[in-house]
């Protein structure tokens, strides 16, 4: 094979006039071997002739997109000292767009065989049979056209490629858990109905089923098990996985709506120092991930995945730059919600929100108009950290969630947190000057209950998980409310009905960007199961014959996402405050008893009715809630006002225009207008 010094300056497989550039980082590599195969997996192999800068690289004449290809890195083996070349072991490129193949555990997939002194010895047989092969990919020439929403009019919508597919009775099977089934014309009409403005699709970069579920026989249906930052997930792509996501990316586009990626930038499908080598363990262990300093044999675990991803490393720095790049300008994703986000802005001791990466991130031309999100906390020390990531970034608000749950499942002493949640979380984000759409609000997400098992379970039930019940959350600030369960009991079941309108109408009324996950607007269930990460089958999969059964659910969500999108007030661009504090600003926010009169500081505590109301020039909305468990009368505050109802999660509560109070049901919301008169 002919072969000459390339470029190092482009990272990884690059197709250009007439060859493919190759380069890889590896700074502790004696030789890198360039292994290109044929459709029968048949291997050539040369070494990379050049070195610069750490990065070995080659020109190969006549090479063309879709050669499928891997390296062989020759270096240290000293796993003691966290040195784990073995060139018998075939490696992704880290900067691989297409993979091809799927990773097979019964193959010779680690890079040590243990010795009867403990020590790791390496491992000498050949993987290739059982591991993904990289592909060479053209360059993208796509057209991308961005709805564009504003972050002010964003509601988010979370959902996983396969489960919404596999069982949707419009989508051909053929479709069903993969990207084209998410661009399925009934899919994007529903989506479209229901009002949302962005769907955040949990991980669909290639990733790997972690070795206990293979022997399980279970499967990671969440997808935070990443084997490499570019490449999609072959099983949602089919032959052609690169084309197909830009395709359903493209369609939802054309629909309106945003497309958001959930990213797991924080650790690698290679797990801890016993697991399998696939990618950057062997080409630059030390580079890639954080070790501990007086043993490197053992990886820091702050994910509580087995490995975590060094981002100090200026190498690591510019693949996950060069990622998000690619996702974006190439791919067309408009945003990325960031899994255990506090990772890429950790040093050896401890999260900086001056991180360099994190800076990079925000300030990166190419990602301008990306939407950040993250997930602003891990397992590691010191790994919470809502509120304290930069000003272009908004964050998962689990502040939000558990105080929204446990005011309506009756915990005392919850207004005042709830009056909280409610304006925005101005305690968490206002002081750092951010924005309310800092704080993305939410019920419900992937990692716990559906909403319908909020108000269904009180324990954990996931026996199937195959962990003895042990996984996931104990605390989920959830109730029964009489049976543990599905129940046929009529008056179980309106309370659930109307704890489920009560939440996501709280939410749909708060300031900041509310998230909703897919399924929740039809009572889906998990059957309790809180941590379903394992479940690719039908605990997961959407049952949309629930549209029909639950009808009358779906319309209220519909209802309440169409009021908050109608209605400017319920999603302002900044703090406002009361009308004795605002100086700023003619809107004002303000808390009325149920006597219609101003709330003291001293009836937070005891006091679970009460109104919130926005206003601004002559325009007012007003939330009336009633957490108490009997009916209870509210006055409404500002009389000179004209109100009309616009919403009540209970059928009993209704308004007469122009009366000067209005009686709650017990466990009720009601949302009532006042136009300019």
């Amino acid at each position: 094979m002919d072969i000459r010094p390339g470029n190092a300056e482009q990272l990884g497989a690059t197709p250009i006039a007439d060859g493919v550039n190759f380069a890889l980082y590896s700074s502790v590599a004696e030789r890198v071997e360039l292994c290109l195969f044929d459709q029968h997996r048949t291997q050539v192999s040369v070494d990379l002739p050049a070195l610069d800068n750490g990065v070995w690289h080659g020109f190969v004449p006549n090479c063309e997109p879709g050669q499928r290809y891997g390296y062989r890195v020759h270096g240290p083996w000293d796993p003691e000292m966290g040195q784990r070349c073995n060139p018998a072991k075939l490696l992704i490129d880290p900067y691989a767009r297409q993979l091809d193949g799927e990773f097979d555990w019964h193959g010779p997939v680690f890079d040590y065989v243990p010795a009867k002194d403990g020590q790791l010895k390496p491992c000498a047989k050949d993987n290739a049979l059982f591991t993904p092969l990289s592909v060479v990919r053209k360059p993208s020439e796509t057209d991308i056209r961005r709805p564009s929403v504003p972050w002010a009019e964003t509601i988010f919508y979370e959902a996983n490629v396969r489960g919404y597919t596999m069982l949707h009775p419009d989508v051909p099977e053929a479709d069903r858990g993969r990207f084209s089934g998410m661009r399925n014309r009934e899919v994007l009409a529903y989506l479209k109905a229901l009002g949302i403005t962005a769907i955040e699709l949990m991980p669909t970069l290639a990733f790997i089923d972690e070795h206990h579920l293979a022997k399980a026989g279970l499967r990671n249906y969440w997808g935070y098990n990443t084997v490499n930052f570019f490449a999609p997930m072959q099983r949602y792509g089919g032959p052609d996985p690169v084309a197909e996501q830009r395709e359903m990316i493209e369609a939802i586009h054309d629909a309106g709506i945003e497309v958001v990626l959930d990213v797991a930038y924080n650790h690698t499908g290679e797990g801890d120092s016993t697991g399998p080598i696939l990618s950057f363990r062997g080409i630059d262990n030390l580079a890639y991930y954080r070790t501990e300093p007086d043993a490197h044999a053992r990886y820091i675990n702050d994910t509580g995945c087995g490995n975590t991803i060094n981002a100090d490393h200026p190498r690591v720095q510019q693949l996950i730059l060069d990622s998000l790049r690619y996702l974006h300008a190439d791919i067309g994703f408009d945003g990325f919600r960031f899994d255990l986000a506090t990772i890429i802005g950790r040093h050896s001791n401890g999260f900086s929100t001056s991180h360099p990466l994190l800076t990079a991130i925000s300030e990166d031309t190419t990602l301008q108009t990306a939407k950040l999100v993250a997930e602003p906390w891990d397992p590691g020390p010191g790994g919470y950290q809502l509120g304290q990531f930069p000003d272009r970034w908004a964050e998962w608000n689990d502040s939000f969630r558990d105080t929204v749950r446990r005011f309506w499942r009756g915990d005392k002493a919850k207004s005042g947190a709830l009056a909280q949640r409610i304006h925005g979380s101005s305690d968490i984000f206002e002081s750092r000057q951010r924005p309310p759409f800092a704080s993305v609000n939410m019920i419900t997400a992937h990692d716990g209950y559906t909403l319908a098992d909020v108000v269904s379970f009180e324990r954990r039930h996931n026996e199937a998980n195959g962990e003895e019940n042990r996984d996931g959350h104990q605390h989920n600030f959830s109730k029964n409310y009489g049976v543990e369960g599905n129940t046929n009991v009529e008056s179980i079941l309106a309370a659930r009905y109307r704890q489920r309108l009560n939440m996501l109408a709280t939410l749909l009324f708060s300031q900041g960007t509310p998230m909703l996950l897919a399924g929740d607007e039809f009572g889906n269930s998990q059957g309790g199961n809180n941590n379903a990460y394992a479940q690719d089958n039908a605990t997961t999969w959407l049952d949309w014959t629930n549209v029909e059964s639950d009808r009358s659910f779906l319309d209220d969500v519909r209802e309440l996402i169409w009021l908050r999108r109608e209605t400017h007030l319920l999603r302002l661009q900044d703090y406002v405050h009361t009308t004795s504090e605002s100086t700023s600003s003619d809107a004002t926010f303000d808390w009325f008893n149920s006597n219609g009169e101003r709330k003291s500081n001293e009836e937070w505590a005891s006091s679970r009715a009460f109104s919130a109301v926005i206003s601004e020039n002559g325009s007012a909305v007003a939330l009336l809630i009633n957490g108490h468990a009997h009916p209870t009368e509210l006055r409404l505050p500002l009389l000179e006002r004209s109100w009309r109802q616009v919403f009540s999660s209970s059928e009993s509560d209704h308004f007469e225009r122009d009366s000067e109070s209005m009686t709650l049901d017990a466990l009720s919301v009601a949302i009532l207008l006042a136009d300019p008169s």
